[in-house]
């Protein structure tokens, strides 16, 4: 959970203003705080999901390729990725009702800037926007929910909050697709702007004030860095999809992102406060979890776009039954949150995320056979199973990363994780939309369909490697209280 790096719990709460401390709810009175950041989690998530079933429908109204709108999504998960790590310090800095208020602003004003573009250039800078207010919103309700809520109702808490971003995941497709149908692809954007108001309202009303009386500097050199090298790496990537490959731009945006890449750990070495803690990769069960994510979503992120276009350009579905068919997935991912704990306890991390990620690429090669013709109950069976493990998975992953770290060090692994997570997500839809338009040879539905079977046959073999670096995990044995608290 992405708190303060700047210091540890209880340095924070002693330097916790007497603002703060005044404006703590009471257990009676913090249930607006509780909608709020569920509205917040619900709004981000249907964020995530919804745009994807519309992408048929954005694309052609934008004069441009299905494949071609992949920046719309990746600009706006790197964007995330990029920022969540300044999130804890601008906390500390500036206070948390502040920075909660600006970032659903820029949301929704990112969100009314979407609604209303009228190019793929001017809709990938308003998603950019979008993510600047979005990266902000769950590492700092997290945060401020941990700062206010009481030790016995946390986890409670917490699940409520979860179950929201939960059902925004499972009404985004859904809506999108409804939507896109039945009234216009810009309403999937505009819709958040009434919603936005309501949350600056709620903000003034029910969030606390949490800062520092002296924030730690900013390692913003750091940040520069970072973010130049995972921008570099995203714009190469993009070169690599055109028509004609610029082979020689393309390599020299991949040395510069090393480049930079290499100053950054040069330069977190030499300093006090970096914008992410690299010593912290010493740990055996920390380096596993950021690899392992990173493998795993760079073959599955991609899958929710894929099989959308799959099922409207090559299966000829219309938006609606492909947000529907999204549904299954998300049902899929809540039923198996059920089952984590009793498996972990009674598999242990290695065994039960190297079985579980072989299970996940096989789930992968199984889409290569579906076609036109599948029944539609199949289709939807294997979704929800492929939501299932999946979900599991996720969960497991999650936890990882805690299980040998000091409580000291949880905020900065917790943003690091975050970032993985979102860097991953950015490059694994890059790396599925570059090999369906490899692959795709003519614009028919045969083609879609044939290119589509190869990209998840790929995307299975990445996934499968993902299970070799779980391998390496010591044996941990993991406690209820570790699996329950995981995101």
């Amino acid at each position: 959970m992405p708190s303060s790096s700047a210091a540890s719990s209880t340095t924070v709460a002693t330097a916790m203003t007497d603002e703060a401390a005044s404006s703590l709810p009471s257990r009676e009175h913090y249930s607006g705080l509780i909608w709020l950041v569920s509205a917040a989690f619900f709004m981000q998530a249907l964020d995530s999901t919804i745009v994807n079933t519309a992408v048929p429908a954005i694309a052609s109204a934008l004069n441009e390729s299905p494949l071609n709108m992949r920046s719309a999504l990746t600009s706006y998960v790197l964007t995330l990725a990029i920022l969540i790590p300044a999130s804890p310090w601008l906390c500390d800095r500036f206070g948390t009702r502040r920075v909660f208020g600006v970032a659903i602003g820029v949301f929704a004003i990112g969100s009314l800037l979407c609604g209303v573009s009228q190019t793929l250039p001017e809709l990938v800078i308003a998603r950019v926007l979008q993510g600047c207010g979005g990266a902000a919103l769950m590492p700092v309700g997290r945060y401020v929910l941990a700062r206010s809520i009481d030790k016995r109702d946390f986890v409670q808490v917490m699940s409520t909050v979860a179950t929201f971003g939960l059902l925004g995941s499972v009404l985004g497709p859904l809506l999108g697709g409804a939507l896109v149908e039945y009234t216009n692809w810009r309403l999937i954007f505009l819709l958040n702007v009434p919603v936005g108001i309501v949350g600056l309202w709620l903000n003034q009303r029910e969030m606390p004030e949490y800062r520092l009386d002296t924030a730690n500097r900013f390692d913003l050199f750091g940040f520069l860095l970072f973010a130049a090298s995972s921008a570099l790496l995203l714009t190469a990537s993009e070169f690599a999809s055109d028509e004609t490959i610029r082979w020689g731009a393309m390599g020299a945006l991949v040395l510069l992102a090393i480049a930079f890449g290499a100053a950054y750990v040069w330069h977190s070495r030499r300093t006090d406060h970096p914008v992410a803690d690299l010593s912290l990769l010493r740990v055996r069960s920390v380096w596993v979890s950021l690899s392992g994510n990173l493998l795993t979503r760079l073959g599955v992120s991609g899958m929710f776009l894929l099989i959308v276009l799959f099922l409207q350009v090559g299966c000829g579905w219309s938006p609606l039954m492909a947000g529907l068919m999204m549904v299954p997935q998300a049902l899929g991912s809540i039923s198996a949150k059920w089952l984590v704990n009793r498996m972990l306890i009674r598999l242990g991390y290695r065994r039960l995320l190297f079985g579980n990620t072989l299970i996940v690429a096989v789930l992968l090669a199984m889409f290569a056979l579906l076609g036109p013709h599948t029944p539609m109950m199949l289709t939807a069976l294997l979704v929800f199973v492929y939501g299932g493990f999946m979900g599991m998975q996720y969960t497991v992953m999650n936890t990882l990363i805690y299980t040998d770290l000091d409580i000291k060090h949880a905020s900065m692994a917790s943003s690091m994780a975050s970032t993985t997570q979102y860097l991953s997500m950015s490059f694994g839809i890059a790396l599925a939309t570059l090999l369906m338009q490899t692959l795709l040879h003519g614009q028919d539905s045969h083609a879609y369909v044939v290119a589509f079977r190869w990209t998840v046959i790929v995307l299975a073999v990445i996934t499968a490697v993902a299970s070799r670096v779980f391998a390496k995990l010591d044996k941990i044995s993991p406690t209820a209280r570790s699996v329950s608290s995981s995101a």
